[in-house]
């Protein structure tokens, strides 16, 4: 059953943009750029960050264009398995039982995202990828990724539409900011 992402329900995940992944994607600056959306939409909407880097001593922090958004309840996991979720301090932080949906953002798209998607699937999470705000290094390994997580069932969106159905309304106390942020 589809269930709408809330502030109250949803995690957003960011997935490895770090300083030595990024500028290899196939589309850096439009990853970045919506991540950024992203990050600060669920600034303003109270939702919870979750971000990984992979490897950081080899591959670098997340890039400081999108760390500085991260407010203070942002939690910073290093990890070395591709799934956030084999990481214990992730998979203890991802609690599908006080917020069982998943917004996941990152790269790379058929890597890291993907298996964290299938895992999130797994634990019984209902898992939106924004598809804008993923990339990989090839287009290709991209397009493939997000039909994959489609199939699997996941909800691919962009991070606009996701933001508004974090919304649902107009009447809702972040509408403004929201439409600020998407322009």
């Amino acid at each position: 059953m589809f269930c709408y992402p809330t502030s109250e329900n949803a995690v957003c995940v960011i997935v490895d943009i770090q300083a030595k992944l990024l500028p290899a994607m196939s589309d850096p600056e439009k990853v970045l750029n919506r991540a950024q959306m992203l990050v600060r939409g669920m600034n303003e909407l109270n939702v919870p960050l979750l971000v990984t880097e992979q490897y950081p001593q080899g591959l670098g922090n997340t890039v400081p264009e999108l760390a500085e958004l991260f407010n203070e309840s942002a939690k910073v996991i290093a990890k070395t398995s591709f799934s956030c979720f084999g990481e214990a301090e992730f998979a203890a932080a991802a609690d599908v039982k006080t917020r069982p949906v998943m917004i996941i953002a990152g790269i790379e798209s058929h890597v890291c995202v993907a298996q964290t998607a299938l895992d999130a699937l797994n634990a019984g999470f209902q898992v939106f990828v924004a598809a804008d705000a993923v990339n990989s290094r090839k287009e290709s390994d991209l397009n493939t990724a997000l039909a994959q997580l489609r199939h699997a069932g996941c909800t691919v969106a962009s991070a606009e539409a996701i933001l508004f159905m974090l919304l649902k309304s107009a009447k809702h106390p972040a509408f403004k900011a929201i439409s600020k942020l998407v322009r």
